[in-house]
């Protein structure tokens, strides 16, 4: 079998609401590229109903290959998961909540093809509660 164009990874945990939406986008924008891709979700330990949402689309979605930890290791870890199963020439990540729209991956693309070696979107209005993201530790002042 031949490589995918494009690999798709894409770490969730507890987005038993998320993840057909996003996905049947996804696979929407990538087909529109007209070239192989796959979609690597790996399910970081999910405790919804997550995994089995992910079963029902793996008989939906024929590119989607779907990783499951037996634990929620945390986001960086579901990423080398991903990263490790990818076989793709180019590598694209999504969040699982919803907050990075598919859409947007044409223009990242186009952004490659104008030589650069990566390229990053950034999301100016996020839509997570402050508390519920990781602070980091601040260091005591002298």
């Amino acid at each position: 079998m031949t490589a995918p164009a494009f690999s798709v990874v894409i770490p969730v945990y507890n987005e038993e609401d998320n993840v057909r939406p996003l996905l049947m986008s996804l696979q929407s924008v990538m087909e529109s590229l007209g070239q192989p891709y796959e979609l690597v979700v790996v399910d970081d330990g999910s405790t919804d109903a997550t995994r089995s949402r992910l079963r029902d689309l793996t008989g939906e979605i024929p590119r989607l290959r779907v990783v499951q930890l037996r634990t929620n290791f945390g986001q960086t870890a579901a990423l080398a998961a991903g990263f490790d199963l990818a076989r793709g020439a180019l590598i694209i990540t999504l969040d699982g909540d919803g907050q990075n729209d598919p859409a947007d991956i044409p223009r990242l693309l186009d952004k490659l093809k104008e030589g650069y070696d990566v390229v990053s979107g950034w999301r100016h209005d996020r839509q997570d509660h402050f508390w519920s993201r990781r602070l980091p530790p601040r260091s005591p002042t002298p």
